[in-house]
């Protein structure tokens, strides 16, 4: 066994940790924190730190670890609540972005048909743009006591709803991408897999509220759970050919309304806030490429956080208007949609781990999530201070 990689991870948790509090210090989220740790101490900066495998391999745990726990976070009942008037919100507010990321990045850099890797490397700069992470909002709103409002619950929900959504097209777009066929097969391929997944979930939920009744607030519950997320997300990709953390998201959207959720979420987030999660953002910065930095790829970037919080807007908003939503509502609806967080990081590590995004764009992301963070409350509660329904 090669022993430099525990003073590895001592170095990547420990500057990961203290970059985090510094980030929160000065309101940037913490993930941005972990990511220049990574950045500062690897081949980028000064060398301290290289990536391996093995650190791959915790970066990859780290990383089906948040996609479960954040099946585990979601509301089913606000998904229910919000309805219709949410999804359609949330699938155009996907589309829109989706759009808009690959015309951008056929701009810049011409515009190419199916199999070329150009071709995927744009379906990823769109991919990147569908996520929400409404974090950073649903903050904002609780200041303003504005969160159990009518647009607070349907950002809300379409949040929920844009995160199935963009799971969805992120497993069709890498199963594309990685070979894995046509859009027609890889859709097929995820119908059959959830087909699957509802099935073995129904069981494995009576077997968990059943274990939760006799057992509660045990370890067994966390442990078993876990082990549930590791199973359905190497079946995900080893007899389905779709991404990992579409199984470990569904193990946890199977989990998400036992009794003792809560609790289990906890647990799991011990161990991912402590080492696998700082990890996995910090081999972001590590494998981040500053090299490559031009006068293009800056304006590439500006104009990427530009679409990423334009085509929000426009597609949320316009959506939300079409629903029956006032114009300045549609509008807080919108602009509560622009923020990006972890799940864009995890789609852009996806397309650099299937070989068709280069490292050197991952700048332009971290950019995205530092500025959507920023200027989204800001926004809001300058909308909202208009006055109007809301």
């Amino acid at each position: 066994m090669d022993y430099t990689i525990l003073l590895n991870l001592a170095i990547l948790i420990f500057t990961a940790k203290a970059f985090a509090l510094l980030a929160r210090r000065i309101g940037a989220p913490q993930v941005v924190g972990e990511i220049l740790a990574g950045l500062l101490v690897g081949p980028a900066v000064i060398n301290l730190v290289k990536p391996d495998d093995v650190l791959e391999i915790f970066a990859e745990i780290g990383v089906i670890m948040l996609m479960f726990s954040a099946g585990l976070g979601t509301d089913l009942k606000q998904l229910k609540k919000s309805g219709l008037k949410s999804f359609v919100i949330a699938a155009v507010g996907v589309a829109v972005p989706l759009v808009g990321g690959f015309v951008l990045y056929g701009i810049f850099y011409g515009f190419a048909m199916p199999p070329s890797q150009s071709f995927y490397t744009a379906l990823f700069m769109g991919t990147i743009l569908t996520a929400t992470s409404v974090s950073i909002t649903v903050a904002a709103l609780s200041e303003m006591g504005k969160l159990s409002s009518e647009v607070g619950t349907t950002i809300v929900g379409a949040a929920v709803i844009d995160d199935v959504i963009g799971i969805v097209v992120l497993t069709c777009v890498v199963g594309s991408a990685g070979g894995g066929g046509n859009v027609g097969m890889v859709l097929v391929k995820i119908a059959a897999f959830f087909v699957v997944a509802l099935g073995v979930g129904m069981v494995v939920h009576k077997a968990m509220e059943w274990l939760d009744a006799k057992h509660p607030h045990s370890q067994r519950i966390p442990i078993y759970s876990l082990a549930f997320c590791f199973a359905l997300a190497y079946a995900a990709q080893k007899f389905f050919g779709i991404a990992d953390i579409t199984g470990a998201y569904a193990a946890g959207i199977v989990l998400c309304t036992i009794k003792d959720t809560e609790y289990v979420e906890k647990k799991i987030d011990i161990s991912s806030y402590m080492l696998f999660g700082p990890v996995f953002f910090a081999c972001i910065g590590l494998k981040t490429d500053l090299s490559g930095l031009n006068l293009s790829i800056l304006g590439f970037s500006v104009c990427f956080i530009l679409v990423a919080l334009v085509t929000k807007v426009i597609g949320c908003g316009f959506a939300a208007k079409v629903c029956g939503y006032k114009w300045m509502d549609s509008l807080r609806i919108g602009t509560g949609m622009m923020t990006r967080g972890e799940v864009a990081l995890i789609v852009a590590q996806m397309g650099l781990s299937a070989g068709v995004l280069d490292s050197v764009y991952f700048p332009a992301v971290i950019l995205l999530i530092i500025v959507s963070s920023v200027v989204t409350p800001i926004f809001l509660k300058l909308l909202f201070a208009k006055g109007g329904d809301s």
